[in-house]
């Protein structure tokens, strides 16, 4: 080997050295131009409430860009799929919550993404129950006449939900089942959709999240028959749940927390998950989240992950033994 090509070989190896520094320095001064949180949901759906939420208070609190950018389809899976091939710097996250990374690899045929592997938990949000409506001008007053009703003419009433594989399309599946009715399943692609239809006379009863038919249940423009949460809402005091409607053990809730892509450096995970615990941890968030009837709940990345993993397998297993496919 001559000198020329001695001292090229041993300036590559220099830069090749420097390459890992330079990737940790850049992760340090993170974050420097506009962080992308996308919604895998239209506006005005309980995700996007709260994705708005946290995003106006990191950009108040630790002086972030944060945009948040809507990306519908597929019960969430677009928008996460998008997350997962997005380069792992920081620059894009997303709001992930139970139906894109529990319920949709049960769901759905083939996934376009895994999400145990190719999207790294960051920090849960909070929880949303699910709030079985109808409009004000409806006749039922409570779920037992919705059931009534649904029992004596079979196939007749429909119920909106907010996309195949969420929540509240799983809460509306338990419910005809455990009630022994016949009722027409009909997926829009997020909860403002589904509530327009609601609010226009064109679908009968809608289960969407607490925090998404909250506004207008506050307005009294719908009647809430009954909450899938363990024990009633704070700021729902008077709606009872289906267990206490004779469904013993009832129960199914929403969670939202942000994910990145898998490859996310793991102190980009650290400075998210403590931003949003200290944003999560002001009083004045609690009580707005609170109120529009979400549990604020965050915690570690491990905590979250267990989550996720958890509820992977309990709607996986779910989804199998009552045979629910998108049709």
């Amino acid at each position: 080997m001559n000198r020329r090509d001695f001292l090229q070989l041993a300036a590559a190896g220099a830069a090749g050295a420097t390459l890992p520094w330079a990737a940790q320095a850049q992760s340090n001064n993170w974050p420097t131009t506009v962080i992308r949180l996308i919604v895998p949901f239209p506006p005005g759906g309980g995700t996007d409430t709260v994705s708005r939420l946290v995003a106006e208070k990191l950009t108040v609190s630790k002086k972030w860009q944060l945009i948040v950018d809507n990306r519908p389809g597929a019960a969430g899976n677009i928008g996460l799929d998008q997350t997962a091939k997005a380069k792992p710097d920081g620059y894009t996250l997303a709001m992930a919550q139970t139906s894109n990374m529990a319920i949709n690899p049960a769901l759905y045929p083939k996934m376009l993404f895994d999400p145990l592997k190719d999207l790294k938990p960051i920090v849960q949000v909070c929880a949303q129950p699910v709030v079985l409506v109808v409009r004000k001008e409806s006749p039922f007053k409570t779920l037992a006449d919705f059931i009534a009703a649904a029992k004596k003419e079979p196939g007749k009433y429909t119920m909106a939900q907010a996309g195949m594989g969420t929540v509240g399309h799983l809460a509306g599946e338990m419910l005809t089942r455990e009630a022994g009715i016949d009722v027409m399943q009909v997926p829009y692609k997020g909860a403002g959709p589904g509530m327009n239809d609601l609010m226009g006379g064109q679908v009968d009863t809608y289960f969407g999240s607490a925090a998404s038919v909250m506004p207008q249940l506050q307005a009294g423009a719908v009647r809430g028959l009954a909450t899938t949460s363990a024990k009633r809402l704070t700021a729902l005091p008077d709606l009872p749940t289906v267990a206490e409607q004779g469904y013993k053990n009832f129960e199914a809730t929403t969670w939202l927390g942000l994910v990145g892509p898998d490859e996310l450096p793991d102190d980009i995970v650290k400075q998210v998950n403590a931003a949003v615990v200290e944003v999560m941890s002001s009083k004045e968030v609690q009580e707005r989240l609170e109120a529009e009837g979400n549990e604020p709940n965050a915690g570690t990345p491990e905590a979250f992950a267990t989550l996720i993993r958890n509820e992977y397998d309990k709607w996986g297993k779910l989804i199998r033994e009552a045979n629910i496919k998108i049709s």
